[in-house]
């Protein structure tokens, strides 16, 4: 419905061609926009009504009986089952920080969620056979552990902003304290759920129709033939201009498959189309510009650092293999 809707706005009430790449550029924004706001809307507002059930403290005692990178693992596990885009990924990491949940597994969640999914395996599986879908698997998941682990131990969490730090103190001082608080009813619980969900969309809500608006017009101007440039099997430095190159190119891992397939097939090595394919949605621009409302400079700039490394070292040893 989504689709026809966008298709009907900018063929038929503008009159725009579809084959024209102003067309492809307008009807992209237009799907975009509503889906994305529809889906963070909802993620947000479901993920604050079950927080209100779930005491920080509790979160926290469960994993600390657990052996300390075990939180890693089950989050990089959680993300792969989780079919969300990079940006659809985000309120579910602010609601893990809030919860109290280590800030290394967060990121576990915030890598593996976007860059693995079932709907990319399956594809994954059809077109290209279980060789390559076992290493993207295994390699995205490797990737969401030890990168989660590395910011872990960096101790970077007054490298949230502000907001999301003074949200994550209250949380622990009310998880700390000894007193037995009432438990909120039904209606509250809702109010509650509907206030976070308002204020994080106002929050991020320009950001994220400026990175739509540019994702689109790349998804419409940008011909493949440029990723082939610059990209293509007999340049040395095609895995990281291939994740270089992914970074503004927004979609979810299961979009990304059409395209990564042709590329392949026009030439590119199978180890520079997986590098590209996980840029483009682990590194993904509109999730970059949404994050940076939630992190400081800091910390988005040690994260984009150890996904691009790990993602052209991933790049470059698929390529020596195949």
């Amino acid at each position: 419905m989504l689709q026809e809707f966008a298709d009907y706005v900018t063929y038929n009430l503008m009159g725009l061609e579809p084959a024209s790449h102003l067309g492809s550029a307008v009807n992209f924004f237009i799907y975009d926009t509503i889906k994305i706001f529809i889906l963070l809307a909802t993620l947000i507002f479901v993920i604050s009504f079950i927080r209100t059930y779930i005491p920080p403290n509790k979160v926290k005692e469960t994993l600390e009986k657990r052996h300390k990178y075990t939180g890693n693992f089950i989050a990089a596990l959680v993300g792969i089952i989780t079919p969300f885009c990079s940006c659809s990924a985000v309120p579910l990491f602010i609601g893990f920080v809030e919860a109290g949940v280590p800030l290394g597994a967060t990121f576990s969640f915030l890598i593996s969620s976007p860059m693995i999914n079932e709907i990319a395996i399956i594809l994954l599986l059809g077109l290209f056979g279980w060789q390559i879908t076992a290493f993207y698997i295994l390699s995205g998941f490797i990737i969401a552990v030890l990168g989660g682990i590395l910011i872990g131990k960096l101790k970077m969490e007054t490298e949230l902003e502000d907001y999301v730090y003074e949200t994550l103190e209250k949380m622990k001082a009310l998880g700390a304290a000894d007193v037995e608080l009432p438990k909120p009813t039904l209606r509250e619980r809702y109010v509650i759920a509907k206030n976070e969900m308002k204020d994080i969309l106002r929050r991020v809500s320009p950001y994220i129709v400026i990175a739509i608006a540019i994702g689109g017009w790349i998804h419409g101007y940008l011909p493949e033939d440029f990723l082939l440039q610059y990209a293509g099997a007999d340049n040395i430095f095609a895995v990281p201009m291939a994740v270089i190159i992914g970074v503004p190119l927004y979609s979810n891992a299961a979009g990304t498959i059409p395209l990564i397939s042709a590329l392949i097939e026009k030439g590119m090595a199978a180890g520079t189309a997986l590098a590209l394919m996980m840029s483009i949605t682990a590194l993904s621009l509109p999730e970059m510009i949404i994050l940076r409302k939630v992190m400081k400079p800091k910390l988005l700039a040690t994260f984009i650092a150890i996904l691009a490394v790990s993602i052209t070292l991933t790049g470059y040893i698929f390529n020596l293999i195949i």
